[in-house]
Parts: structure tokens; C-alpha cells; sequence
């Protein structure tokens, strides 16, 4: 890959606020010719750089409940505890993570009831030795990452 310029790193800017800005736009909006900002935007996209263009949708039910169950497992790997959280519609990402804890697992649920109900199923699996909740009072960044 080659080293990106300002130019590169403009364009990445743009795009990550912008996505859907046509490239004529975008073109002025850098000071490059339309041709030239399409064969950047090109490259980016060639070299894994932009990886993709998406909506970033926010939640969709304001009365859903988001929270992170902090894990941590009697021993790792623990393939059969992913199975089984995927098994949960409440669940919506599993991420394995180093230090102290093994996974984060971040729930949407309609109801303080509900998060407790499934914290105590998440609790019980077998390979569990610890779980903390943690309740998002708010999203002050959300950005898509993929």
C-alpha cells in the first residue's frame, strides 16, 4: 500500500462524515479534477483502505435498554459459550478481548426485567466464573467501523 498525503487523508475525512457525497463534490471540495479524485478514491478502495460505504443507523427503538456483560471465563478458548450467546436475539456483538475480562458481550433488551433475566442465563452457562453488567446511559460517539 502506498503512504497516503493529505490529499488521501482529505478524502478519507470527507468520506467518513459523507459517504454518499457525489464525487464531483468531492473533487471540489479537495481542489482535484473529478478523473483524479475517482482514481484516489479507487486506489483506497483497491487497498483495503475504505472498505466499504455504509448508513449508520441509530437505535431504532428508543425504549431498548443497551448494556455490556463483561465476562470472564473459567478457561479460554470457550467456542461452546459463543454458541450459546448467539443463541440470544438480545445479543448483538461478542467481542474476545485481552486483560482481566474474556468477552464483551453488548444486549439490546425492552426492559431492566429482561437484562436480568438474561444476565442471570449468561451467568449460568457453564465456563462462566464471573459477570458484570455495565448499562449505557447514553452514545456519545457512534461511528461505523467495519
Amino acid at each position: 500500500m502506498k503512504e497516503l498525503d493529505a490529499k488521501d487523508r482529505d478524502i478519507l475525512g470527507i468520506l467518513s462524515k459523507e459517504a454518499r457525497i457525489p464525487l464531483k463534490t468531492l473533487a471540489g471540495r479537495i481542489g482535484l479534477s473529478r478523473s483524479a479524485t475517482s482514481e484516489r478514491v479507487a486506489s483506497l478502495e483497491k487497498s483495503g483502505v475504505i472498505r466499504g460505504y455504509r448508513a449508520d443507523i441509530g437505535q431504532l427503538d428508543p425504549g431498548l435498554i443497551r448494556a455490556f456483560l463483561l465476562v470472564t471465563l473459567t478457561r479460554t478458548p470457550s467456542i461452546g459459550i459463543l454458541d450459546q450467546l448467539a443463541r440470544y436475539p438480545e445479543v448483538r456483538r461478542v467481542s474476545s478481548v485481552s486483560g482481566q475480562l474474556d468477552l464483551i458481550v453488548e444486549v439490546e433488551v425492552p426492559s431492566i426485567d429482561r437484562l436480568n433475566t438474561l444476565r442471570d442465563l449468561v451467568a449460568t452457562l457453564g465456563g462462566v466464573e464471573d459477570l458484570t453488567t455495565a448499562i449505557v446511559l447514553r452514545r456519545d460517539i457512534e461511528r461505523a467501523v467495519d
